[in-house]
C-alpha cells in the first residue's frame, strides 16, 4: 500500500505516539480511509517517520484497543467499520501557549547560532563542484550503513590528533545528528538500561529517553561538573555526560571526578560512559581537555560528537565512536539500515578534512569566537557585582547571574519585550532550586558590534546599572 501521510512535531509536549495515533484517528473519522484499508506495517512506518519501533506499536495497540483497526496475524492491520463503533469524539488536538511577543526579536542571545558570516563557502563551494560529476556517480547509489570509509577515517585522524581519542574508522558510525543515533545507542545497550543525566542538562537528550521508554535519574552538576558520588549511590547503569563543557553551565568535568567516573564505569561490564563532546573545538584558555575515550582504558566509554558548532547546523552530520564490545552487537541488531546521511555531504566533508580546510576553519573560527568571548565579558565585568558570569573557558555560550529578587520568567519577558531573546537555566532542570536567575548566552551569531549593543541595553532594561569602565 501507499505510504499515509503523518506530520510529527517532535518539539511538542505530545508524545509521539499520541501524535500517530490522533492523526490516524482522525482521518478515519474524516472518512479519509476507506474499510478495510491495510495501514503500513510497523516497520515501514517507522523507517518513514524516523522514530522507533515501540512509538509505532504503542499507537497501534491503542487504536487497536479502541477498535479504530484490527490486526491479522502474518497480514497486517486494516481499518474497521466506524458505524460498529460506539460514538466516535472527533480528535482535539493540544495546542501549546507560547510567551506573546508585541515586539520583533533584534537580538537573539541563543547558545545554539553559529557564525554564518565567516563560513569559508568559496571552497566549500569548490569541493562540491568537484563531487558533482559524473565520475562520481556511484555516489548516488547506497553506500556504506555505518558511513562511507573516507569520512570515517578522517574523522578517526582528527580524533586522535584533537582530542586524544584512540580509535579505528570501523569503530566510528554516522548519523544525521545526535537525536538520531542515541535511540540506536538506547536499542543496543538494552531495555533494562537505567540512564544517568546532567541536571541542568540538555532537553533533548532526556526527550530522547523518554520517547524511548528508558529510566533516566537526574544527577546534579557543581563547580566541578556531575556528581560522581551521587551517581554511584543511584541504580544508573549509563552515564550520559558533557564533561568538556558542560550544557548547559559550562563546567569542565574535574581531574578527580573523571578518574572517578571511569572506575564506576569500570566495575560493572554491564556500566557504559556516552560521553558528548558537542563544542570541544571551542576552548580559550589552557590546553585542550582530554576526552574520556581516550583516558578509558575498559572500553565503557561511547564517544558522540558532531559537526553542528564546528561547520554548521544544516549539515546534520553527527558520529559516535563504539567501544569493541559494542560493535557486533551493532552489526547485528542494524544489518538492514541504510546510512541516513546524503554520500554527497559525507564525501564533500572528508575532501574538506583531507585537504586541512576543517583545521584552519576550526583555527581561524577560534580566533573570531574569542575575540566575541572577550568582548562579551569584558562588557559584563563592568557591572560586577549586580551580576556574576561562568563557563567563559570555552563553547559559544556563557552563563549569567543575575543577583536579584525578580524572578526567571519576570527577567525574560521584560528582555523580550525589549526585542532581546534570552534563555533561563531553569528550563534545562529536571529538579528546579532556589538559586539567583541564570541565563544562558549565546554569542556565536552575534557580531562583536551586536553585542556591544545588546548587553548594555539588556542590563539597562533590568536597570542594573555599571559599576565600572570597561577594559
Amino acid at each position: 500500500m501507499d505510504m499515509i501521510f503523518i506530520e510529527l512535531q517532535k518539539d511538542s509536549n505530545i508524545p509521539l505516539y499520541q501524535q500517530i495515533y490522533n492523526q490516524i484517528k482522525q482521518d478515519m473519522i474524516d472518512r479519509k480511509f476507506p474499510v478495510g484499508m491495510k495501514l503500513p506495517s510497523k516497520r515501514q512506518l517507522e523507517e518513514f517517520l524516523g522514530v522507533s519501533q515501540t512509538t509505532i506499536e504503542m499507537a497501534y495497540d491503542q487504536l487497536t484497543a479502541e477498535g479504530f483497526i484490527a490486526s491479522e496475524p502474518r497480514k497486517g492491520y486494516f481499518v474497521q467499520a466506524l458505524e460498529e463503533l460506539a460514538y466516535v469524539q472527533p480528535v482535539k488536538l493540544e495546542t501549546l501557549s507560547e510567551t506573546p511577543v508585541t515586539k520583533p526579536v533584534h537580538y537573539d542571545f541563543s547558545p545554539s547560532s553559529i557564525d554564518t558570516e565567516n563560513f569559508p563557502f568559496i571552497m566549500w563551494r569548490k569541493y562540491a563542484r568537484d563531487i558533482m560529476d559524473a565520475s562520481h556517480a556511484h555516489l548516488l547509489l547506497l553506500g556504506d550503513p555505518h558511513g562511507d570509509i573516507e569520512l570515517r577515517q578522517e574523522i578517526a585522524r582528527y580524533l586522535y590528533h584533537s582530542r586524544g581519542v584512540d580509535c579505528t574508522p570501523e569503530q566510528i558510525i554516522v548519523g544525521s545528528g545526535t537525536e538520531q543515533l542515541l535511540p540506536l545507542i538506547i536499542r543496543i545497550l538494552g531495555k533494562w538500561a537505567r540512564y544517568a543525566i546532567e541536571d541542568p542538562g540538555y532537553l533533548m537528550t532526556k526527550h530522547v529517553f523518554s520517547e524511548n521508554y528508558r529510566k533516566t535519574i537526574p544527577i546534579a552538576v557543581d563547580h566541578e561538573g556531575l556528581d560522581v558520588k551521587a551517581l554511584q549511590r543511584s541504580d544508573a547503569s549509563i552515564a550520559y555526560v558533557t564533561p568538556s563543557h558542560q550544557f548547559p553551565t559550562g563546567t569542565v568535568l574535574s581531574a578527580a571526578r573523571r578518574t572517578a567516573l571511569l572506575n564506576w564505569a569500570a566495575s560493572n561490564p554491564d556500566f557504559f560512559i556516552i560521553e558528548d563532546d558537542y563544542d570541544s573545538e571551542f576552548r580559550y584558555r589552557g590546553r585542550p581537555i582530554p576526552s574520556l575515550q581516550g583516558m578509558d582504558k575498559g572500553e565503557n566509554v561511547i564517544y558522540l560528537s558532531t559537526f553542528t558548532k564546528s561547520l554548521m547546523p544544516s549539515i546534520r552530520i553527527a558520529y559516535m565512536v563504539l567501544p569493541p564490545i559494542l560493535l557486533d552487537t551493532y552489526r547485528q541488531a542494524f544489518i538492514p539500515y541504510s546510512s541516513s546521511v546524503p554520500r554527497i555531504d559525507q564525501h564533500i566533508l572528508a575532501r574538506f578534512m583531507a585537504d586541512g580546510q576543517f583545521s584552519r576553519h576550526l583555527n581561524r573560527m577560534r580566533k573570531i569566537y574569542r575575540r566575541k568571548m572577550h568582548t562579551l565579558t569584558n562588557l559584563l565585568k563592568s557591572y560586577e557585582p549586580s551580576i556574576s558570569f561562568s563557563g567563559d573557558e570555552a563553547g559559544m555560550h556563557i552563563l549569567l547571574h543575575v543577583h536579584t529578587n525578580r524572578t526567571e520568567k519576570e527577567l525574560i519577558d521584560e528582555a523580550l519585550q525589549s526585542g532581546i531573546k534570552v534563555r533561563g537555566l531553569d528550563t534545562y532542570k529536571v529538579m528546579p532550586d532556589q538559586s539567583p536567575p541564570s541565563f544562558l548566552i549565546g554569542f556565536g551569531g552575534l557580531t562583536e558590534d551586536d553585542i556591544k549593543l545588546a548587553i548594555p541595553r539588556l542590563l539597562n532594561v533590568w536597570n542594573i546599572k555599571k559599576t565600572a569602565v570597561p577594559e
